[in-house]
């Protein structure tokens, strides 16, 4: 286990605990590096609101077959031209 974190590693692993992707001890390393790290203690915080901010925004997104025909169209689009 790796107990001292740069900030760019800790950066990382935030991004990871917000999707459930950080094991164990990376969110323990990360949680550590926050008790001596004032400034990825606040990127922590604002990620987290960021976070909540576009799950309460109930975005909506293309489905695959839309995407496809998006996709279809601009080929057309750019062969004609």
């Amino acid at each position: 286990m790796k107990i001292h974190m740069k900030c760019n590693e800790a950066t990382h692993v935030c991004d990871k605990a917000q999707y459930k992707e950080a094991g164990f001890w990376e969110r323990l390393s990360m949680k550590i590096h926050h008790i001596y790290c004032r400034i990825c203690r606040q990127h922590a915080i604002r990620n987290t609101k960021l976070t909540h901010l576009f799950q309460r925004a109930n975005l909506k997104t293309l489905t695959a077959s839309e995407k496809e025909a998006i996709k279809q169209r601009l080929g057309q689009d750019l062969d004609r031209q």
